[in-house]
């Protein structure tokens, strides 16, 4: 038997058709799909998406790179386990959603992207936004696509659908293979009829699978860990993926081993259990790193080693010291020389408590990290403290946040200097409450981001941390949340320019140049007024002089019926000083400026310390 459709409705029926179990319940695997329609897909998918609103919801967003930010943070939230689709024209359209496919493969979060492409028939070339290659006749600006997808497809024939539909559910769905997956839909082909077998738009459920550790290499690490004197655990985003939370909380508690956590992994461990050590890396706590530079064994769980983990690869300082890398993906498994553990978190965290049973670590090494962690604490503390200051730091905001939203909160960021601070000094006690997107680092995330977390969490406090340049960068997304019914708080620290690389550039030599608004070669220097901005897109808004007034403010944004955003100015210089790791940010070899000469002698000091191939 089959049915006759067009190639646009196939995929419809098709995609609402896919299923995942959750928690021994089938839920749609596509929670809906954000379109911004034009020529190269309003006819086609367009057509379709409204003909089946009902089993596929369509949201309608501002801009196609922040609609795409939305689907991505809606997937991590909910921990890869449902995804969203985003369709957009040909051209600057589906060009928009480029950066978005290299922020969602970075962070191998599932997002599946149907752009517009030109006609296959090629009746009608040149079309309006086409992009003509003078040597090659199947390219189009789609192709864009390939480097940031884990899955590209042209769909140039209706019945290609047959292929290609099911190897984009293989890779979205896939615990290793997860990305993007990009299906370029030739404008014309959306339009064409085809007889579709009808078992194709069959519901099929994908399963999330768990896999297991080779027994061998569980036990191997089993003994690295019973016979090192100063084991530690690094807890990256995978952990979280994996659904291994408690698994890790009870690995924790047997063994007594100390945990720290990626940027990530960050809510893997409620920051209150015993072995929590805080965030480690370039933005890490001082018991954390002094941890990771001491450590005889270092595991890391579902993480893929990025520079600010490992300092540039200084960090891990001890020469007797063993990696293991504890990893779904093989890929990640053998970085940086580690011996490898290839499996799902949860299950290899389950097989050692249950292997290393009756073991803990040396009592000397949890008494020092127990230690340190409350001397950090500490220090902590100090930089979250309430001032009186006009001009407050970003740790003192935060510490103002943490206190006025509650534990159950979500806290949405993604750029500049406040991940770092956020990633060292925010709190996690429930899960899911830090989403911070820094794999890719991507400024205009947050706002964005903090919809998409609002949309998967829709009973939880979502308050976002953005800085103003990120703000100016991409704020539309205030409208669609008022739209949308979809309530976020949005606090906007205006340092008044880019503040976190004008100290960057400072740190390696280098005079203020170009990142604060009253540094650059512009003769006018904006007041940019936020809060009449955030209003004009439907927000309520108000600006706040100080973290007493920013606290009270917030009390009014909880209450707030709708998006919420309060500014308030900031110190653009202070960041947290306890805490961090070398960072390799690469400095002049040659300036004739004294300050840039001692910055890359410092910079070859640090160089000197990196681990490379041991």
């Amino acid at each position: 038997m089959s049915v006759r459709l067009t190639a646009a409705q196939a995929m419809v029926r098709y995609l609402a058709a896919q299923s995942v179990e959750i928690d021994g319940a089938e839920t749609r695997f596509f929670a809906g799909v954000w379109a911004i329609f034009g020529h190269g897909n309003v006819a086609g998918l367009g057509e379709a998406l409204a003909g089946s609103r009902k089993i596929l919801p369509t949201f309608r967003a501002h801009n196609e790179q922040a609609m795409a930010h939305a689907a991505i943070a809606y997937a991590k939230q909910l921990k890869r386990r449902r995804a969203m689709v985003c369709t957009s024209s040909i051209g600057p359209g589906a060009t928009n959603m480029v950066t978005a496919a290299a922020l969602a493969h970075v962070n191998r979060l599932p997002l599946l992207l149907v752009p517009g492409d030109v006609f296959a028939s090629r009746r009608a070339d040149p079309v309006l936004q086409q992009v003509e290659s003078f040597g090659d006749g199947l390219v189009s600006a789609n192709d864009c696509f390939r480097p940031v997808s884990r899955y590209f497809d042209r769909i140039t024939r209706p019945e290609q659908l047959l292929d290609a539909l099911p190897r984009a559910m293989a890779v979205l769905t896939d615990p290793v293979a997860c990305g993007p997956a990009t299906l370029a839909f030739c404008q014309d082909v959306q339009a064409e009829a085809y007889d579709w077998p009808e078992g194709f738009f069959n519901s099929r459920t994908w399963p999330m699978r768990r896999q297991p550790a080779d027994p061998t290499e569980v036990e191997r690490l089993a003994a690295r860990l019973r016979a090192a004197k100063a084991p530690l655990v690094i807890a990256g985003g995978g952990v979280l993926y994996a659904h291994a939370e408690e698994a890790l909380s009870t690995f924790a508690w047997r063994t007594g081993v100390p945990i720290a956590e990626t940027q990530a992994g960050k809510g893997a461990l409620a920051w209150s259990h015993p072995q929590y050590l805080g965030s480690i890396g370039v933005t890490g706590s001082s018991a954390a790193n002094a941890a990771a530079a001491s450590a005889d064994l270092i595991v890391g769980v579902g993480t893929r080693l990025q520079d600010f983990t490992t300092g540039s690869r200084a960090l891990f300082a001890n020469l007797a010291r063993i990696l293991v890398q504890v990893n779904v993906a093989a890929f990640d498994a053998y970085k940086h020389g580690a011996e490898p553990v290839v499996g799902d978190a949860c299950a290899v965290l389950t097989a050692l408590s249950d292997t290393l049973a009756g073991w803990r670590a040396p009592a000397a090494w949890t008494a020092k990290a127990a230690a340190d962690v409350k001397t950090w604490n500490a220090l902590a503390e100090a930089a979250l403290a309430p001032t009186d200051s006009e001009l407050p730091t970003d740790g003192q905001v935060i510490g103002a946040v943490q206190r006025s939203i509650g534990e159950a909160a979500v806290v949405v960021c993604a750029a500049g200097g406040l991940p770092g601070e956020l990633h060292k000094l925010w709190r996690v006690e429930k899960p899911g409450g830090y989403h911070v997107e820094y794999g890719y680092s991507c400024m205009g995330y947050e706002i964005a981001g903090g919809l998409g977390v609002k949309l998967a969490e829709p009973d939880r406090q979502v308050v976002v941390m953005v800085g103003d340049g990120s703000y100016l960068m991409l704020n539309s997304e205030i409208a669609t949340s008022v739209m949308m019914g979809l309530k976020l708080v949005v606090v906007v620290l205006d340092n008044r320019g880019f503040g976190c690389i004008n100290r960057l550039q400072q740190e390696t030599g280098g005079s203020p140049f170009n990142n604060l608004l009253r540094d650059t070669v512009h003769e006018n220097w904006v007041d940019v007024d936020f809060v009449a901005h955030a209003a004009s897109l439907g927000a309520h808004a108000e600006k706040v002089v100080g973290v007493r007034a920013l606290e009270a403010a917030l009390q009014r944004a909880r209450g707030s019926d709708r998006t919420y955003v309060v500014v308030i100015e900031t110190d653009p210089a202070a960041s947290t000083g306890a805490g961090g790791a070398w960072w390799d940010v690469a400095v002049a070899e040659v300036s004739e400026n004294a300050e840039v000469r001692a910055a890359r002698a410092a910079y070859e000091v640090g160089v000197a310390r990196q681990r490379i191939g041991d």
